[in-house]
């Protein structure tokens, strides 16, 4: 808590005041975090299912330029077994919101497949967002975006 409060150049009182301990700190903002991947997903539901992909799409690589040090946390969290452990509801709840959404998408293009295709579009953006937030220092984000939205503008 102490280096919570001097990067925040804030009093340990004032954070005791919002917050009870560091696992409610994480666990408010893995929660804000879940609330943006949600709203990213909502926002396009009102589209044509190849169109929400390419929404979803525009909108994580958005999430992953803007809040890379949140996002970077986020993974850090999910792997490190203490948190895993007491985030595990979240983490769970987070996934089915996520393959839900996805999964309403591709059943809208390809029924028979979308279950499958849906794990394999969560796997390509868990992927790009491991290997951009803590593999590569000079990973080609905007490349790889362009790309990723050739193949899914063709479905």
């Amino acid at each position: 808590m102490t280096d919570i409060c001097n990067t925040a150049n804030v009093s340990k009182g004032l954070v005791y005041h919002h917050f009870q301990s560091k696992n409610e700190i994480l666990e408010k903002i893995f929660s804000d975090t879940t609330e943006q991947m949600k709203s990213i997903s909502s926002s396009a539901s009102k589209e044509q299912p190849v169109n929400q992909l390419l929404s979803i799409i525009e909108g994580f690589f958005s999430q992953l330029e803007n809040d890379a040090k949140t996002l970077r946390l986020n993974l850090n969290v999910m792997f490190q077994p203490s948190t895993r452990e007491f985030l595990h509801d979240h983490i769970k709840e987070r996934s089915s919101i996520l393959l839900g959404s996805v999964k309403g998408i591709f059943d809208q293009i390809d029924e028979q497949r979308s279950s499958t295709l849906s794990f394999m579009f969560i796997a390509e953006l868990d992927g790009i967002a491991l290997h951009y937030l803590s593999v590569f220092d000079d990973y080609p984000l905007h490349a790889i975006r362009e790309q990723l939205l050739l193949k899914y503008q063709n479905l």
